[in-house]
């Protein structure tokens, strides 16, 4: 099994009105193997949605390394920063937010193959195709975001998130907006993406027993700060640090 991703000390500050410094990511490391499902848990504003953008590139970090697929990706522009985020995809908390509002949820999950120059015919093809793997009729491929309910918007981001064949998936808090019902309905087409695609994932989410159930690894942030990794069974059975025996307390 391969290294998919490797981050080494990955470091993003902010600076504050009085000037000081404030690290929300601080010397994080860590690494996702192919196939591997990772999750990743702490409190609100400890800095996994900043890690998560610094991951994509959406923000540029203070310091660090980004590897991918055995390439450095920190400081690539351009067309070579194109080429390497084919391989990750983010499915965000808010599904509709991955939606123009005033085009189809088809023209929206057709996007990054048009950019690609796939034929108008392929996308159409393709798109249904990745509807109906996400559990959606083909005939959704022409609504709008405003017509379709939270769940099934979600599980179109997904469609969109899978068009251009990604080998991993970042979750940021992606069934948090859902309820329960749909969200296990969300889980189990996760899992059954995950076998079907041989997909990694980086699995951000507040919900201790979705990362118990779906995850390989987890790891353990406070304050920007990886404080705590394991396996499933490491971390919930037998955590090390305070702070995660707090998490898992409080979660019972």
């Amino acid at each position: 099994m391969g290294v998919l991703l490797k981050i080494e000390g990955l470091t993003k500050t902010f600076s504050k009105e009085n000037k000081t410094e404030h690290a929300a990511v601080d010397h994080v490391s860590f690494q996702i193997d192919d196939g591997e499902t990772v999750g990743l848990v702490g409190e609100s504003g400890c800095g996994k949605s900043t890690l998560a953008k610094l991951i994509t590139r959406l923000m540029e970090p203070t310091a660090g390394t980004i590897h991918l697929n055995g390439k450095e990706i920190t400081k690539s522009k351009g067309k070579e920063l194109r080429e390497a985020y084919r391989q990750v995809q983010m499915v965000f908390q808010s599904p509709a937010g991955s939606f123009d509002p005033r085009k189809t949820i088809g023209y929206g999950i057709s996007e990054s193959m048009r950019n690609s120059g796939i034929p108008k015919a392929e996308r159409r093809r393709r798109t249904e195709e990745l509807l109906e793997q996400c559990g959606l009729s083909p005939e959704y491929a022409g609504r709008y975001p405003y017509e379709i309910s939270g769940g099934q918007c979600q599980r179109a981001a997904l469609a969109r998130a899978l068009a251009i064949r990604p080998k991993l998936l970042i979750c940021d808090e992606a069934t948090s907006a859902l309820d329960v019902t749909v969200q296990q309905q969300i889980m189990e087409l996760l899992k059954s993406l995950k076998q079907e695609n041989q997909l990694s994932f980086l699995f951000i989410c507040h919900n201790l027993a979705l990362v118990q159930s779906f995850c390989d690894r987890v790891l353990v942030m406070k304050e920007g700060r990886i404080i705590e990794q394991g396996t499933v069974d490491d971390i919930f059975d037998h955590p090390k640090a305070d702070y995660t025996k707090q998490l898992l307390a409080a979660a019972e």
